[in-house]
Parts: C-alpha cells; structure tokens; sequence
C-alpha cells in the first residue's frame, strides 16, 4: 500500500545524524508541515556545521542524543553509519520514552535494533538518495511491538520526500536492489543516453538535458496512467519505424537481461552484508 498523502496529525520528531538524509527529511517534515514548526524538530550530530545548517532553518539542533530522546515525542530517526547504530542505541535506551525508534542504517536489522533496544518499538526504513529532491522511494518494515499508529507515523514522515511501501524485512534487501541502487543504474542510463545524443550530433548540455527530462517524463507517465511499462512502450513503437530500430539494438545489446542482473546482484550483496550465508542465498532466495 503506497500512501502519498498526509493525514492531519503533526509530529514532533528528533533525528540522530543529519547529514544529507536526515537534512532532506527534515526538509520535507517542515515543507509539509508534517510538524507544526521548524522546532517541532530536533537533531544531533557530532559536526558542527550539520547543526548550523540545521539551525539556520529553525530546527533545534545540538550535540547530545539525549536531548534529542528527551524532546521528540513522536518519532525518533536513527540516521547515523550502520556501525554506530548500537552507540547511539545506548542512549536512546538511556531515556524513558514512548516515541517511536525509525532506523534508515544500510542492513541494520529489526533483531539488531530490538536487542539494542529493549521494549522499544522500532522500524527500519531503506530510503534513497531522491529524496534530496523529495521524489523518494522507500521501503520499510515494522518491529514485533509496532502499531497502527507507527505505520502511519513512518508513511507520513517518508511521504514528506516521496512514497513509501511496507513490506516484509527480508524484502527490504531486494528494496535495496532496486530503489535504493537504482538511481545509480538510471544515471548511467541517461549518461548512455547523452553519449548516444552526442554521437549523432547533439552538443553535450543540451543532450543530457534531454536524456534526463526524457527519463523524468517516461517515469510520471507510468505513475500517473497506471498502465504496463511495455504498453507505454508499444504506444511509441511504430511498425518499422525509428523507435522499434532502437528497441532493437537494446535488445541485442542484453539491455534487458543486463538491468535484472544488477537488481539481483545489488540484493544479493545486500543480504551478504546483513550475514545471510551464501546458501541460504541461492537455495532459500533462489539468487
């Protein structure tokens, strides 16, 4: 279930880490008005001008993870390197509180999180980088103790800087695969797709503002008709015209094949460095 949508409830959230992630959520949290205002927000970090930047934009900002346990009464972000994760956890189980705990750490478990954090209720979120430009696409996955409220709590916040999905945790690997990896994949499809645009002719500003306005345009007309990528696709392939000519040599260079490929070798790796052995990769996962 995709909600884009907000719900009337304002949070008060607090964020440990804020750096590219955090600051673009925050960003949405207050462009939304998901809070009622920039100091419905608080936020950590050990770099001072992380907190600069954020108090600039009016958000309380400070050096102590405990502040921020102690004041944000909703939803507390975790967006620090998985490594960190079980330091910052101590003081988050420092504090008595009954905010939600939402983890956005590159393969840091549910198990992981629930045995930092005893009794807490938490979430783990794999988010990626568009939501810099509030076009995200996440995936998340609830703790044993999580609630209703929680789902709705996480499909606002992420709702702020795009659109969130709920899915089962193990899923979340192959969430990685594709959404989290793939704005890689698709920079270097519009980076082929300039170079192509170059080679017939066009100069290089002009044909990768074109490759990139093209992607952009393809990508809203599948989400706002619903319909099947391939019957978008047979809509602009005439018979024995230019475009099916170009469907072609992307047929016969394994365009195809080669982008299933790197969803699945990006999920794999993703479950290797969460520790699922390589068995129980191909065997169970049949990657």
């Amino acid at each position: 279930l995709d909600f884009t949508h907000f719900d009337t409830m304002t949070l008060s959230v607090g964020f440990i880490g804020s750096g590219m992630m955090a600051s673009a959520l925050m960003d949405g949290l207050i462009a939304n008005k998901v809070v009622d205002s920039p100091e419905s927000i608080i936020c950590s970090d050990l770099w001072e001008p992380a907190l600069e930047k954020a108090r600039g934009k009016g958000i309380l900002a400070t050096k102590s993870n405990t502040e921020v346990c102690e004041k944000a009464k909703d939803a507390i972000i975790l967006a620090v390197k998985p490594n960190i994760v079980p330091i910052v956890c101590k003081d988050v189980a420092g504090v008595s509180s009954n905010a939600v705990v939402i983890s956005i750490a590159a393969g840091v478990s549910l198990a992981t999180l629930e045995e930092n954090l005893p009794g807490r209720r938490v979430v783990r979120v794999m988010p990626n980088t568009p939501c810099l430009v509030g076009e995200g696409a996440a995936g998340f996955a609830l703790g044993s103790l999580g609630t209703e409220q929680d789902r709705n709590t996480v499909h606002t916040i992420f709702g702020a800087v795009g659109v969130a999905s709920e899915l089962k945790e193990i899923l979340l690997n192959a969430v990685t695969g594709l959404s989290g990896s793939g704005p890689a994949y698709v920079f270097q499809f519009i980076e082929a797709l300039s170079d192509g645009g170059v080679r017939a002719g066009l100069p290089r500003d002009v044909a990768t503002k074109l490759a990139a306005q093209t992607v952009k345009g393809a990508a809203e007309m599948v989400l706002q008709t619903g319909k099947h990528p391939g019957l978008l696709k047979d809509g602009v392939t005439s018979p024995g015209g230019t475009t099916i000519a170009g469907v072609e040599a992307l047929e016969t260079g394994g365009f195809r094949a080669a982008t299933i490929s790197a969803v699945k070798a990006a999920t794999k790796r993703s479950m290797q460095l969460g520790g699922v052995t390589d068995m129980e990769i191909s065997h169970k996962h049949n990657l």
